[in-house]
């Protein structure tokens, strides 16, 4: 005769089964709910002039990048990858490139040039005051 397992061992097996497949499906989507910085309050980013026309710039401390596509146009957005969640970390030929899979945003839009992200970067607002970059 066999003994059955115990109320408290199938609840744990339970619980385990639960925890993985949970954990395997937030994996296996990829994507990131959220790329939002950690505030949303207004942070000077320094001179505007910082940032080449037809270019970009990084804010690594702040996580955003700010282009500024046309003289006197500023885009933002937030270097969180909508993939995974790494930080963008270079800008290379006019695109944000993320370290972790390589995927690559255009920074005069946000949208993804290069997967394996598939939204594009959360933008942020940003304006010019006195010279300086404000963005949130």
């Amino acid at each position: 005769m066999t003994a059955s397992p115990d109320r408290r061992t199938v609840l744990r097996g339970a619980a385990l089964v639960g925890a993985a497949c949970f954990g395997a499906a937030a994996c296996a989507s990829g994507e990131q709910k959220s790329s939002r910085p950690a505030s949303d309050a207004p942070i000077e980013l320094g001179p505007a002039s910082e940032v080449p026309v037809g270019g970009a710039k990084i804010y690594g401390d702040q996580r955003l990048l700010v282009s500024q596509p046309t003289k006197g146009e500023f885009k933002c957005f937030s270097t969180v990858c909508t993939h995974m969640g790494a930080i963008l970390n270079k800008i290379e030929k006019e695109q944000g490139v993320c370290p972790l899979h390589g995927s690559r945003f255009q920074v005069a839009t946000g949208e993804v040039a290069q997967g394996p992200a598939t939204r594009p970067l959360e933008e942020v607002p940003v304006r010019v005051k006195g010279g300086k970059l404000i963005a949130g």
